[in-house]
């Protein structure tokens, strides 16, 4: 039985995560689960699967889960902070980490599995966005195995033959072909886009998200860090990488061979194929996910991205051209952008406005150390929130 520790427990995919692995217990046990500050979500999901720990990252939240299961007299062992979350992926009976914890702050901890040579199941984009040729030199070292449950990149490594990492010339790669809805705003009126509401904006079409990365989808900032996270995963360039619209959200991602063959990764709109997927690799296993009806399909559809309408993709190619910790300030403007759209801060055309000035604002530096790293996201972050302000004045 292999010992499970989700980061991120309580969000879409943690939950997606835990309704897979509650469908094999002969298979995994969960060790540890960890959140931010869902206290109610958390204790239900530490009396469904009784786990030997539980993480907060916030301390009050913590004290609040504590004093409820002992209340329940539940074993569980209530931690917090990063060292908490740390402490989880480093379990000797933990050999495999979901990485799905929502921003940079997945990036320490997620961090730290690869360090302790874990399976690392890579939800958690902004891991890789922030920290690249480091997080993967870490995997490198550590032996750690690095699998992709973003369904595009899930679906280009299911693509992908042996030996991918070695090069693509050697195994007749020609380029990767990754895939977007287009997020809820793909056909309305570009005037009409100075009005969208936040609630509008996590109007996803095809997925059921969080609050950010539904922002993130209706920018196409998330296809932007898809386009750099692919780059460090399959270890290849940008210009190999083609974002192509696909409303329908049924083919996740494709590879174009030398020889004219495109394969391409079918499926429903779910996440727990992914997961299952990477959980259980390289067998298959039951996911819970609806069977893809080809016939109620009927129709594929696909078109290049309107780069005036979605302008952060501009902006993520640009910064993994630019390369070191500029993709590290992409990924922290982002963060304050959205959140202050969220807040009803900032006007949803504005995000992209408070990245590109933010990444003109920070220059880049080598990305070759956590701590240069880190400080550019913490400097990135102060100027994002002084042109916030200086918006919303």
């Amino acid at each position: 039985m292999l010992g499970v520790t989700v980061l991120g427990a309580t969000g879409s995919i943690g939950m997606s995560t835990l309704d897979v692995v509650l469908r094999h217990p002969q298979r995994f046990r969960v060790v540890a689960l960890t959140a931010n500050r869902d206290v109610k979500r958390m204790l239900a999901l530490c009396e469904i699967h009784q786990p030997d720990f539980a993480v907060m990252a916030d301390g009050r939240a913590a004290q609040q889960v504590r004093d409820e299961l002992q209340t329940k007299k539940c074993g569980t062992e209530v931690l917090d902070g990063v060292s908490g979350l740390e402490h989880v992926v480093r379990l000797s009976d933990v050999h495999t980490v979901m990485a799905a914890i929502v921003g940079g702050a997945g990036l320490l901890p997620t961090l730290a599995a690869a360090q302790a040579g874990k399976r690392v199941l890579l939800a958690n984009k902004e891991a890789l966005v922030m920290s690249g040729n480091l997080f993967m030199d870490t995997v490198r070292r550590s032996g750690a195995e690095l699998l992709p449950v973003d369904s595009e990149h899930n679906a280009i490594f299911q693509c992908m033959p042996a030996g991918f990492s070695e090069g693509f010339d050697r195994v007749g790669i020609r380029r990767i072909l990754l895939t977007a809805s287009g997020g809820p705003f793909r056909t309305l009126p570009l005037e009409a886009l100075s009005e969208v509401t936040p609630e509008q904006a996590c109007a996803h079409p095809n997925w059921v998200m969080g609050r950010k990365i539904s922002v993130d989808s209706a920018t196409m900032m998330n296809k932007g860090l898809e386009v750099i996270e692919a780059c460090w995963l399959f270890n290849t360039s940008p210009d190999v990488v083609q974002v192509v619209l696909h409303p329908q959200s049924v083919v996740h991602s494709m590879v174009e061979y030398v020889d004219g063959s495109i394969l391409a990764q079918f499926g429903s709109p779910d996440m727990r194929t992914p997961i299952a997927h990477a959980l259980a690799w390289p067998e298959r296993i039951e996911s819970g996910v609806k069977r893809l009806n080809i016939f109620d399909v009927a129709r594929l559809d696909f078109e290049p991205p309107d780069e005036s309408r979605f302008p952060c993709l501009r902006l993520a190619y640009e910064a993994i051209a630019a390369g070191g910790t500029a993709t590290t300030v992409l990924n922290a403007a982002n963060e304050i952008a959205v959140a202050a759209f969220l807040e009803g801060r900032l006007r949803f055309l504005a995000i992209p406005e408070i990245i590109e000035n933010t990444c003109s604002d920070i220059a880049a530096s080598e990305a070759d150390s956590l701590d240069g790293i880190l400080d550019a996201d913490r400097q990135a972050r102060q100027r994002a929130n002084e042109l916030v302000a200086a918006v919303a004045n």
